[in-house]
């Protein structure tokens, strides 16, 4: 009788390497063409609509009439709108005040957040425990709007320009990536650092901001963006038209069927139409965004995971 002998079960070898998740392996040509396809289309959902808008406000008022509205082919271009704009008047002023809006309260809220951050990341600091709790509390509790404004009132900050910065000044979400990022920094160059006599501002200037550059250029950008975008609390606190920053006047030009008066002799004779104007407003406001963005893109990544995933 012949004895039967079991082979013994195929074993991983060793040194091969482990097998990958399906979202590892590389895609198929197929695959990669689907992104491809899909990339474009959302490309082109985001395109389109600008297209339209620089289109329409690089178009004269014979153009637009025969369009019916939007231009989607040019047929000439004219910069009559954006030199009606820029020659002064209310659109010009409200493009310094979002300007100076903006710097000013960029500067003022990186300072206050950088100065907060490094506080509570540092585990020693007095009370900062207590205080990161009432910050986390503020993200899901808020006065609401009602008292929010008798405060900004009692404090006599109505009609004033920082009105527009300071009740928005700080947000807790960038707080805490910036802790985030703070407490992954290396604790032996602080401690070295503070061996050789350095205090904590030289610390954090010295050390601890270079090394964050990344999370801080991205945070600037929020700032930046949020700052520049605002228009509810001008329309909330202020009254005087002449301090209206540029959105709160883009939105007044958008609701009207018509360009303001003011603008210039190219409205009262036909050759400037209101359309464009309302468009030439919106390609002075997404300007700066779109400019700035790429630049600060590639530390998107570094900047954001990095902070938002530590302690």
């Amino acid at each position: 009788m012949t004895a039967v002998v079991e082979k013994p079960a195929n074993k991983p070898r060793p040194w091969a390497a482990p097998p990958r998740p399906a979202w590892e392996e590389e895609p198929s040509r197929a695959g990669l063409a689907g992104k491809g396809i899909a990339l474009s289309f959302a490309c082109l959902a985001i395109l389109f609509p600008l297209w339209i808008v620089v289109v329409t406000s690089l178009s004269s008022r014979k153009t637009i009439d025969e369009a019916g509205g939007l231009v989607l082919v040019p047929k000439g271009i004219t910069f009559i709108a954006y030199r009606e704009l820029l020659g002064g008047g209310q659109v010009t002023r409200a493009a310094v005040i979002s300007v100076l809006v903006t710097l000013v309260g960029t500067l003022f809220s990186m300072a206050v957040s950088v100065l907060c951050a490094y506080g509570l990341s540092r585990s020693g600091s007095l009370g900062h425990r207590w205080i990161l709790m009432t910050l986390l509390a503020t993200m899901f509790f808020s006065a609401g709007l009602i008292p929010t404004y008798l405060l900004v009132q009692s404090l006599g900050l109505t009609d004033s320009y920082l009105a527009l910065i300071l009740p928005s000044a700080v947000s807790v979400f960038n707080i805490l990536v910036l802790r985030g990022f703070f407490m992954g920094i290396s604790q032996e160059l602080v401690d070295s650092a503070r061996i050789d006599g350095a205090g904590d501002f030289r610390i954090l200037w010295q050390i601890v901001m270079p090394l964050s550059r990344a999370v801080l250029a991205v945070i600037t950008l929020f700032y930046a963006v949020g700052y520049w975008s605002a228009w509810f609390n001008a329309s909330l606190y202020l009254n005087d038209q002449d301090m209206m920053p540029l959105q709160n006047v883009m939105i007044q030009l958008v609701q009207k069927q018509e360009a303001p008066v003011g603008l210039g002799q190219a409205i009262k004779t036909g050759q400037l139409s209101g359309l464009a104007v309302q468009m030439a407003v919106m390609v002075m406001a997404l300007l700066p965004v779109a400019v700035l963005s790429p630049f600060v893109q590639r530390h998107f990544k570094k900047g954001m995971l990095t902070g938002a995933v530590k302690g």
